[in-house]
């Protein structure tokens, strides 16, 4: 078996030298006041082989710390346990604005950078990613703002997150380096990526591809006749090989040839050391193409 067959192998995002995890742990819902508590979750993840920690200056917004709080927590963690920034990939992102909504501007982009780099306490951000399109900002004036930061040493490689693939495109005319990875949300019922060019592009330039919400927002615990379709096709699978149904389902989007790393969002640490039974299984193709029909809700051509 290949590296590119084995779910369990390192990915490498992009043409970059940075290597990533086949499982991510995503910190949107990572809050909390104490931190040992917080840094149990970190090195839970860590220990499980979740060693790409995925964050952003808008996790936490919904809080009573709000906006930049997930941020400063894992940042509480890592003053507190310094050792656990070696262990880890460090993935933040930035150009979501309150009440605007979007700023990729060149200056926007460099003071939220910085911002997040304060708040982490850390002089380096591993993965630094676009959050959302700014349809008003020139992708010229996005590269800059992004060219600069890395030249400066403040950030590593660079990706985006929702972008289309003409997007990432435009961007990546601008760029004197490679983009590194993309971030679409890519479930078993969010299955768009794979008709609409994203997986596609990720195939064709080799970006790396984290997908975010592969539970699909927790519907795959239960909702509508589709849901509850892909739930039936996925527990075949579950069951088969004695996994959890969210370790299938993960391991689902980990089959497709572009290596999708699924970004784990529970902050419980049982659910987290379970995500990695999704590296024991092996969909057959017919399998995958039942749960793909199922959540398509019609017959593949």
């Amino acid at each position: 078996m290949t590296d590119r067959q084995d779910p369990s192998a390192p990915r490498v995002l992009g043409q970059s030298a940075l290597t990533a995890s086949p499982l991510a742990w995503g910190m949107w819902r990572f809050k909390g006041e104490s931190v040992d508590d917080a840094q149990a979750l970190v090195e839970t993840a860590l220990d499980t082989g979740l060693t790409l920690l995925d964050t952003a200056d808008i996790y936490g917004v919904d809080t009573p710390q709000g906006f930049g709080s997930a941020e400063a927590l894992l940042g509480q963690v890592l003053r507190q346990a310094p050792s656990l920034r070696a262990r880890m990939v460090l993935a933040s992102k930035g150009g979501i604005v309150l009440g605007v909504p979007y700023d990729s501007s060149a200056a926007y982009l460099t003071q939220a950078c910085e911002a997040s780099l304060r708040r982490l306490g850390v002089e380096h951000i591993d993965l630094y990613q676009v959050h959302r399109p700014d349809s008003l900002a020139h992708p010229a004036e996005t590269a800059d703002a992004l060219t600069r930061l890395r030249e400066a040493g403040k950030i590593g490689e660079v990706g985006v997150s929702n972008y289309a693939p003409s997007q990432v495109s435009a961007l990546q005319a601008h760029l004197d380096f490679p983009l590194a990875s993309i971030q679409p949300e890519f479930s078993a019922l969010a299955i768009e990526p794979l008709s609409d060019g994203v997986l596609d592009q990720a195939l064709q330039h080799g970006l790396g591809v984290l997908a975010w919400s592969p539970l699909a927002g927790g519907r795959l615990g239960g909702g509508d006749d589709r849901a509850q379709a892909v739930i039936a096709a996925l527990d075949v699978v579950a069951e088969t090989h004695g996994v959890s149904r969210a370790a299938a389902a993960y391991a689902w989007i980990i089959a497709h040839p572009a290596r999708p790393i699924p970004i784990i969002g529970s902050q419980k640490v049982e659910r987290i050391r379970e995500a990695a039974q999704a590296l024991t299984v092996r969909f057959t193709r017919a399998q995958w193409y039942a749960v793909l029909t199922a959540s398509r809700g019609v017959a593949l051509p």
